[in-house]
């Protein structure tokens, strides 16, 4: 205990000290590996240079880097030995963020103007959970999966409406693993919005029909440290004995563990960990979802960016035995989501539609609990647009939300018709 108590204040000096990144004269280039060499290359310096950030994951394809002025030549020169030619993105990263500044949530605010017209930092976000506990009395109940490494709660919200039903199952939605994707927990905690107060038919039966567990902060140390340090921090905050910080808790589960698209390399922007479930976050998680009291019928994970909509595998091509299944359901998901706005999704297996990425919580899921149906959205926008991607503006929260919540809809109907599941 006194050691938990000193790692806390600890952790409390050093965020009271911090001061926001700057980004003056940051360069984003764009990359494209064609060959076995270019991509060991672009391996190395993504593991060996704290001034030239992935922002995506090296692979064979589109792969962006975020270059410190100070380091730029030397960042060319290293394209120019392994016979790349970059293109250049954003010319300087700082202008780029000034054009849109986000709004800082009021700490004092009352916990009923919680909107979706910027994003919030953590309290207010908990705050929000915990007012909806006193709102909907019967309905909505917090669980803690567990604490983070700086000793954060992992809290998220259960959704059960009473009826007379008898084995009801469940729904996982989880949000904000990699912590600088603000649009994540943003739709998470909109779709929440959505399940309780909504009039729309389609909307309440889905509401009732199952237990709801949505997690809208999967990573909370570092989305604050997005907030209040470095705006592009993607990992966790863990100190595992290494000059670097975190892991990417995307790679961290225990399902075919640093096969493919996962680095062994502590500063490595995909690093995997030192183990499967190294990570406080990801273990508990684990842990969670294996004692659920109901039986799982679909998990739900929220990333950003690239509108894609993924399902297993992410360590190898060879497609999961219900596949078909899953590509029925994929298809009702992004007709809904285009009805709305005219936002085109395209996805499919993880490892064919996006990059290999071993390690994930989506294949874990479906790997190791056998949850039939397990999805990892990839939200606004699509390509490979740097600061309108991991910087989406407030304005399109709303809209995000909207689409996605029609998309949901759709695809659970979707399943519950494959499976012989009504939903009422």
């Amino acid at each position: 205990m006194k050691l938990q108590l000193l790692l806390l204040s600890v952790n409390i000096i050093n965020f009271c000290l911090a001061e926001r990144q700057r980004f003056d004269h940051y360069k984003v280039y764009r990359v494209n590996p064609t060959n076995a060499n270019q991509l060991a290359g672009l391996q190395y310096l993504d593991g060996n240079s704290k001034d030239a950030l992935v922002l995506n994951n090296v692979h064979m394809g589109p792969t962006d880097f975020f270059v410190a002025p100070s380091y730029l030549n030397t960042f060319l020169n290293i394209l120019k030995g392994l016979d790349l030619t970059p293109e250049l993105i954003d010319n300087n990263a700082q202008t780029s963020l000034s054009l849109d500044i986000e709004p800082v949530a009021d700490a004092n605010r009352r916990s009923d103007d919680y909107l979706w017209s910027e994003y919030h930092e953590l309290n207010d976000t908990h705050h929000w959970m915990q007012n909806l506990v006193a709102k909907y009395p019967g309905i909505v109940s917090m669980f803690v999966v567990g604490r983070s490494f700086e000793g954060r709660e992992l809290l998220g919200l259960r959704i059960n409406h009473i009826n007379l039903r008898l084995g009801k199952q469940s729904i996982f939605l989880e949000a904000g693993m990699h912590a600088r994707e603000w649009i994540s927990p943003a739709t998470a905690t909109y779709f929440i919005n959505e399940l309780l107060t909504s009039k729309q038919p389609e909307i309440m039966s889905l509401a009732r029909s199952y237990v709801w567990y949505i997690l809208p902060h999967a990573n909370p140390d570092g989305y604050v440290h997005t907030h209040k340090t470095n705006r592009m921090w993607r990992k966790t905050r863990s100190r595992l004995g290494n000059n670097c910080i975190g892991t990417d808790p995307n790679r961290n589960w225990d399902f075919h563990w640093r096969e493919v698209g996962a680095s062994s390399d502590p500063c490595s922007e995909s690093y995997a960990g030192p183990r499967a479930f190294s990570e406080p976050e990801v273990e508990a998680l684990a842990q969670y979802l294996r004692k659920l009291p109901e039986p799982m019928f679909m998990y739900l994970s929220l990333h950003s960016f690239s509108q894609l909509l993924l399902y297993p595998y992410g360590h190898t091509s060879q497609l999961p035995e219900n596949h078909r299944n899953l590509r029925k359901v994929f298809n009702a998901a992004v007709r809904a989501i285009e009805k709305r706005y005219g936002t085109r999704y395209t996805g499919g297996n993880v490892y064919d539609a996006i990059y290999p990425a071993a390690g994930s919580s989506t294949d874990w899921v479906y790997g190791v609990l056998n949850v039939k149906y397990s999805y990892c959205y990839e939200l606004r926008p699509s390509g490979y647009s740097f600061w309108t991607g991991f910087r989406l503006p407030a304005s399109q929260i709303i809209p995000t939300g909207k689409e996605t919540t029609d998309a949901l809809v759709e695809m659970i109907k979707a399943a519950a018709q494959i499976e012989g599941y009504k939903i009422h």
